[in-house]
């Protein structure tokens, strides 16, 4: 069921993605996403950046729907419908969380219930450049311990985020990775992990448009992301070739990454 909410608090995190903030008593754990209509536009999936009475969702500017719905004013009108899907499993003591890009938007709330929990939890972050580091505060000291990663160097490793990963998993123990990101630098993720023996859970993302599982638009090999994840543990993930291969366009084509 649709609930149309008003945006209580919009914050620009970086130059390309801003965070709105709504009220909604429904519960949600953190890995879980919601689907935002903007009235008279389109209706977008987006994962819970927040997921207390006033949850949250972090916009990153894709298209023009995206464009708009970033934009938003305090004060304006949407819909909400969820939260759908799959979560985090928060047990795990010594936690290894790879975001890349605005894929951390899904990470955030699950680090600091981790931590909540008495979690150690280690953060590598990844971005193309400093400024769109998303969350580099949030999921920093004294609570995490964080290792930054840009493509142009303008922050941290100069380079993917996937090495700075590589090197925490050579030199730590971890029982579990949480990824978010890229597929293909989910892949690269997965493997480097799994030469080390740790489980990886990774937050996938995949157009949907009716995230009950009815329309078929989200399809990763026999599994539909709405509601099988969007958080599948590696063993599901790594045999597809879809995974880090290719993903589908709002009418299904299939298009490389």
């Amino acid at each position: 069921m649709r609930r149309i909410s008003r945006v209580t608090a919009r914050v620009q995190e970086t130059p390309s993605t801003a965070t709105l903030r709504f009220d909604l008593s429904a519960p949600a754990l953190p890995g879980q996403f919601v689907m935002v209509w903007l009235p008279g536009e389109d209706e977008l999936p987006m994962s819970l950046s927040y997921v207390g009475v006033s949850k949250g969702v972090t916009v990153k500017r894709m298209g023009e729907t995206s464009g708009h719905m970033a934009a938003l004013p305090v004060g304006a009108t949407v819909g909400i419908r969820g939260p759908y899907g799959g979560h985090f499993d928060l047990t795990p003591s010594r936690v290894l969380i790879v975001g890349g890009g605005s894929g951390t938007a899904v990470l955030a709330p699950a680090a600091e219930a981790a931590a909540e929990r008495g979690a150690r939890v280690t953060v590598a972050l990844g971005a193309t450049t400093a400024s769109e580091l998303l969350f580099a505060d949030r999921l920093g000291p004294p609570r995490f311990a964080r290792h930054v990663a840009t493509d142009d160097g303008s922050r941290g490793h100069h380079g993917f985020v996937t090495d700075v990963a590589e090197e925490l998993l050579g030199s730590e123990e971890f029982d579990v990775v949480w990824s978010c990101g890229p597929e293909v630098m989910m892949k690269k993720v997965v493997t480097a992990s799994a030469e080390r023996s740790v489980p990886v859970y990774c937050s996938v993302e995949r157009h949907m448009k009716c995230a009950v599982g009815l329309c078929d638009a989200c399809a990763l090999g026999p599994f539909h992301v709405c509601t099988d994840g969007p958080v599948f543990p590696a063993t599901a993930l790594a045999p597809l070739a879809e995974f880090g291969g290719f993903h589908r366009d709002s009418s299904g084509r299939r298009v490389g990454h």
